[in-house]
């Protein structure tokens, strides 16, 4: 009391020890000051927050002006506790420097006497007082009460005066109505209505002093218990078998009972912060998980009123992406395709990602290309199939450099990596908001180079209906007549297997034999035979025309004779990857004997002395068109003509199969996907698929493996949707999906640009080209996913084998 700048505070022997304030050694009773720094009091309330003994002065320290507090030991009690602090600088500065003593004083007094010079004394000057105002502030300032008085009169018959008061209670009941009113009556003086009020008010805070430690009037021994009171075993007995404890028992065993039927239903032992990490693991409660726009492609000449049929990436240049569309027909004009004249000139486009806008290069088609691809050995040679069953090859190892400069030619027409995105947005707002003739396109625009193809395949041996997929085989074996797998020195690959709804599937050969030295006679009448461009190299020209497959295998069912379809096909070898590391001899060094005439068939190489490779795998899976997937094996007899192997069917998708993809991770891992459902197929597994999605809304339309992460693959929808699996989080239903487009999904592509970039290209059927960039959620694999993903592969073909073990157990009981 009268000292409110000193707050009484306890101080533990830990809190002594971390600020050097220990009692008898530190602090005593002759030497009691202490200065604590702010910063180390205001660490010492973040670390032990309210075990803290300045937490009771948290406030007070907070609003502390000076850097040091002082603390005071108080030896004698004075405030009630051992320590106290003060909260002002002025009575710091009072307590470190006591005021001087009367005595000092006179001291000083008399030494500055001696030093002060004597003055003679003048008598003060009465000055004329001047205002300045400030009476007339101080009149409008002053609070004057303006508000008429309200004044009450109460009157009473005099005889009454000094009675007494009494007041009883009344029942409604004897009221008439039982209903007492006090009814309204207007007061005049309340009906003036006021214009203006000058009021002034001021607002001052609610002050409010509160303290949370008990006060300490005198020293008490203080201990902590460490372990339990318990009763002992005559006080237990007694407690057990008296009677308070079986009431309470009987008053509670129901409660208990259906607290312990509500456990059974309900996990008591539910993790909540685990969960909730989970629902927190992103910002907004939304997944970080997301395919951002990267870049779009289109052509108003040749991609307008066409659908996309193939996309491929360039396997060894950043940036560079081909495409080859197709007209959109119905089912009956797909069927008469050869009563269907082309409007349009059929060519495969490459883009590149600093140039938007305009194609770099295009490959000249003699029909609309339904699929293609890049050689593995070497990127410059390309290999498509025709919608008339007709097999072509493309070499541009002519325009590699070009495709390299790419972005060289995109800065010279001002197309930078700033305004890509800018550029293709407005090139699609021209597309849908106005739309230029031919002419003027062809005029605005740079025509890219037109390559013609080197090779095509015989019309009279190519398939009777379209190449639905094509495919290269490895490097390193390659088939002969026979069906035998020999193994490929050269390192190169030069055969092709395609399948066709004609219930065929080919393997074709390249000769990759160079050629001697011809007379000049010779190349004179060579040159005079055939008339090339001089854009196409004439590696490759005794192929064309007379081009016929190696191997032909006619899918047949063994009982019934049935033909099967083929649409997709996916072999076992064909699990390869591209080089990058060194660049191979493109087709202008593989070329034909001189003795070998230009028209004849071609012949096959000789196997003598080829080693025979018995570990390689001629099964491969097929989809057809009726969406039955197809189990088969190349493998044929010596004498027979033709290959008629055994197969074995499954009827899983009602509906065409439009994917059939080996998983980059695991060879025996099937995605085959058509109609309303995709599956999982284990190669060696006839039980059936091991994944097996439930039937959309939709149809799925398109379907592909991720190349970092074993359990993540992309499936596209017929409504622009794209559906992201994650096996790791779900195999139920999609973990997420994002809408593309607005028309449907006809194709996609992953390409890996780097460590941190990886992009999906999504094509429309409205002839538009996405190329969206991947998030590292869905990119980077996560610990340990591929032995999960196998472990979970492998629980699943148990489970399959187990059922199918009950159901002949159950046959065999019936």
């Amino acid at each position: 009391i009268g000292h409110p700048e000193i707050f009484p505070l306890v101080f533990t022997t830990k809190t002594q020890e971390i600020f050097n304030c220990r009692v008898d050694e530190d602090v005593t009773e002759e030497n009691c000051f202490k200065l604590i720094k702010k910063e180390d009091i205001l660490q010492d309330l973040k670390t032990r927050a309210a075990v803290s003994d300045f937490h009771p002065v948290k406030k007070v320290v907070l609003e502390y002006p000076g850097e040091e507090l002082l603390v005071v030991f108080d030896a004698k009690f004075q405030y009630g506790q051992n320590f106290y602090f003060v909260a002002s600088e002025e009575a710091k500065e009072n307590l470190l420097k006591p005021p001087e003593t009367a005595e000092e004083k006179e001291e000083k007094e008399e030494d500055r006497e001696e030093t002060l010079e004597v003055h003679p004394y003048k008598p003060p000057v009465q000055k004329p007082w001047v205002s300045l105002g400030s009476e007339k502030e101080v009149e409008e300032e002053s609070v004057k009460n303006k508000v008429i008085k309200i004044k009450y009169m109460i009157s009473r018959v005099r005889r009454k005066f000094g009675a007494p008061i009494t007041f009883t209670d009344k029942n409604a009941s004897h009221v008439k109505d039982s209903y007492i009113e006090c009814t309204s009556y207007q007061d005049k003086t309340y009906s003036i209505k006021m214009l203006e009020k000058d009021v002034g008010i001021q607002m001052v805070p609610k002050v409010r002093e509160a303290c949370t430690q008990t006060k300490w009037t005198y020293p008490k021994n203080a201990a902590t218990q460490y372990f339990p009171r318990q009763l002992s075993n005559e006080e237990k007995e007694e407690s057990l078998a008296s009677e308070k404890l079986k009431e309470f028992l009987t008053s509670v065993h129901l409660r208990m009972e259906i607290a312990l039927q509500q456990n059974e239903i309900m996990n008591a032992f539910f993790d909540d912060w685990k969960a909730l990490a989970e629902d927190e693991s992103s910002s907004g409660g939304k997944p970080d998980v997301y395919l951002k726009a990267y870049q779009s492609f289109t052509d108003l000449r040749y991609l307008k009123d066409r659908t996309i049929s193939c996309v491929c990436w360039h396997p060894t240049i950043y940036g560079i992406i081909a495409v080859s569309a197709r007209q959109r027909l119905s089912y009956e004009e797909q069927a008469n395709l050869s009563d269907k004249s082309l409007l349009q000139q059929s060519v495969i486009l490459f883009w590149s990602f600093f140039d938007p806008v305009h194609p770099q290069i295009m490959l000249e088609c003699p029909e609309d290309i339904s699929c293609f691809h890049f050689s593995p050995s070497d990127p410059n040679i390309i290999a498509g199939g025709c919608i008339n069953g007709q097999v072509v090859l493309w070499d541009i190892s002519q325009h590699e450099e070009k495709l390299q400069n790419a972005k060289t030619d995109a800065d010279g027409i001002k197309v930078t990596a700033v305004n890509m995105a800018n550029a293709s947005i407005l090139y699609m707002l021209q597309y849908i908001y106005t739309s230029p003739s031919l002419t003027e396109v062809e005029q605005s625009s740079t025509e890219p180079p037109l390559v013609r193809y080197c090779a095509v395949s015989s019309l009279q041996y190519s398939h009777k209906k379209p190449v639905t997929d094509i495919h290269w085989l490895p490097d390193y074996f390659e088939d002969n007549r026979m069906g035998a797998t020999f193994e490929n020195r050269a390192e190169i690959c030069v055969q092709l297997v395609t399948c066709s709804p004609d219930c065929s599937v080919f393997f074709w050969d390249i000769p990759a034999t160079k050629r001697p030295e011809q007379p000049s006679s010779e190349k004179v009448k060579e040159k005079d035979i055939f008339y090339m461009p001089p854009d196409v190299p004439d590696t490759s020209k005794h192929l064309d025309l007379c081009w016929k497959p190696l191997t032909k295998i006619n899918l047949r069912e063994s009982d019934t004779n049935r033909e099967y379809a083929p649409v997709r096909i996916s072999l076992r070898e064909l699990h390869y990857h591209y080089k990058t590391s060194e660049k191979v001899q493109s087709l202008n060094t593989l070329e034909v004997p001189a003795k070998e005439s230009l028209y004849t068939e071609m012949t096959t190489p000789s196997s003598k002395n080829l080693k025979a490779l018995e570990s390689i795998s001629t099964s491969f899976f097929v989809g057809t068109e009726d969406g039955e997937i197809v189990y088969s094996d190349w493998k044929m007899e010596i004498d027979s003509d033709s290959a008629k192997p055994h197969t074995q069917k499954y009827t899983i998708h009602t509906e065409t199969i439009n994917t059939l993809q080996r998983s980059p991770f695991f060879k025996d891992i099937i995605l085959s996907v058509g109609g309303r459902n995709f599956a999982i197929w284990k190669e060696g597994i006839t039980n059936g698929p091991i994944l097996q999605s439930s039937c959309p809304a939709g149809r799925y339309t398109a379907g592909q493996w991720s190349l970092t992460r074993p359990g993540v693959f992309f499936i596209g929808r017929d409504d622009g949707n794209i559906d992201i699996w994650d096996l790791l989080k779900k195999t139920h239903e999609p973990s997420h999906f994002q809408n593309i487009s607005e028309s449907m999904i006809t194709f996609i592509s992953p390409w890996i640009a780097s460590s941190k970039q990886h992009f999906l290209a999504v094509s429309d059927d409205l002839g538009v080209l996405r190329v969206l960039e991947i998030c590292q959620t869905l990119s980077d694999p996560a610990r340990n996913e591929h032995a999960t993903v196998l472990d979970y592969f492998e629980r699943e073909v148990k489970y399959l084998k187990s059922r199918e073990q009950e159901f002949q157990e159950y046959q065999e009981f019936q």
